[in-house]
């Protein structure tokens, strides 16, 4: 088996050249990966929590590095960081609940009845979720401890309980890592039954007879659409070529396939036949912490045109698609540019590519970006492996995912070095 530092080089490798296709295989394999790390990874005797969450930040500040413009490894990576951050808590809080509680035993042996609160693992997993949101004075209240609730030791007892302290450190280091794995494999397989959970809304949202738009190829979408054609829902579906990789060719196949009425349209054709569609339901690449969505190519196009006709505006999106950044955040890449030799041939368009002047420049220039910003005012809403929501509650939905003091992931150059 290769060792971890070999794994990490070959998924750097794959980043870089984009061999791996799609959000959701690259945000399980990230997962994976960070999996193998954390496994391999030696806990020390105190701050086991620091030492995994250094560890996971080495590897993910490569990971982010290699390749940008895929937000899903950033997710994941974060995701990860607050999967150690939560489950450090709850062990800790549990300790302390112990501690309280063999404190209570023994003031009953005296005869005394102290009511000293025991602290809640749920109310603190629940508040670490929640780091993002500005925490209420009861909340603060709630999870101070008590300075009286520690326990004084007699001096007859003392070896014994140094003992006691030492083998559940050591009990505990083993289970941090244990409970993080574990956390980790639950991340993974959600990861994976991502499409089945969305899919499964489908019937909700999709009625007898309408008319459903999309554009491009997408996989969720794809399932979405087919769930609701098991359930007996007879619906037609226009689906938009997605130019210039016409992705919407390979959806459309598919729809036929599974049995579902499908029109081929091309882009510029969106706002000629949108006000025959009653609902638009496109996939993401990426669903910003504001709301907003960076989307194939295109999209922004379509969600005017379904504004501009009243026509609601669906984005399917799973949970490691949605980036706690914002787009104006300097760690985002919201674009990159493809290949002109997706738009024309340079064999037929060669003449045009003389450097006709002295200035070293050429004449034609071929700008191919991959990505849309579709701003949260243009979505009706989100459909994710949770629910429905609205794009103003995305930053809610969000803070439940990740914690405030992983969001740059990147760590900073030390001044003077």
């Amino acid at each position: 088996m290769p060792d971890v530092h070999s794994l990490v080089n070959d998924f750097l490798i794959k980043l870089k050249k984009r061999n791996i296709e799609g959000s959701q295989a690259t945000a399980k394999l990230t997962a994976e990966l960070l999996r193998s790390v954390i496994s391999s990874q030696r806990v020390p005797y105190t701050n086991q929590a620091g030492a995994l969450i250094d560890a996971v930040k080495a590897v993910g500040e490569q990971l982010i590095a290699a390749n940008p413009i895929e937000l899903a490894v950033g997710n994941i990576v974060r995701r990860v960081l607050h999967i150690i951050r939560e489950e450090d808590l709850s062990l800790t809080t549990a300790a302390m609940a112990g501690l309280n509680m063999s404190t209570v035993s023994d003031d009953e042996d005296d005869g005394e009845h102290d009511n000293h609160p025991v602290l809640s693992a749920a109310v603190v997993a629940a508040a670490a979720r929640s780091t993002l949101r500005p925490p209420s004075l009861q909340t603060l209240l709630e999870d101070m401890p008590d300075a009286a609730a520690v326990p004084h030791t007699s001096s007859s007892g003392g070896d014994s309980e140094e003992k006691t302290k030492s083998a559940d450190k050591s009990s505990r280091s083993r289970k941090l890592k244990h409970d993080v794995i574990e956390a980790v494999n639950e991340l993974i397989q959600d990861i994976g039954t991502c499409h089945e959970q969305i899919a499964e809304q489908a019937v909700e949202h999709i009625h007898q007879n309408e008319v459903i738009l999309t554009l491009g190829s997408s996989k969720t979408v794809l399932e979405f659409l087919c769930a609701a054609n098991e359930k007996k829902r007879s619906f037609r579906v226009f689906v938009a070529e997605g130019a210039p990789r016409y992705q919407g060719h390979l959806l459309a196949k598919e729809l036929v396939a599974r049995g579902l009425q499908t029109t081929l349209i091309t882009d510029s054709a969106v706002f000629a036949m949108i006000s025959r569609v009653n609902m638009v339901i496109v996939g993401a690449h990426a669903v910003m912490a504001n709301g907003g969505v960076i989307a194939p190519v295109g999209l922004n196009m379509v969600a005017l045109a379904a504004q501009r006709h009243a026509v609601p505006f669906v984005v399917l999106a799973g949970s490691h698609k949605l980036c706690p950044l914002y787009p104006h955040n300097p760690e985002v890449l919201l674009n990159e540019l493809r290949s002109p030799s997706e738009l024309l041939d340079f064999g037929e368009f060669s003449d045009c590519m003389d450097f006709g002047s002295g200035t070293a420049s050429p004449l034609l220039h071929v700008v191919n970006p991959t990505f849309d910003y579709v701003p949260p005012k243009l979505v009706s809403l989100f459909i994710t492996d949770t629910g429905g929501h609205n794009p103003s509650y995305m930053y809610r939905l969000i803070a439940d995912y990740y914690s405030a003091d992983d969001l740059v992931v990147q760590r900073r150059p030390a001044i003077g070095s």
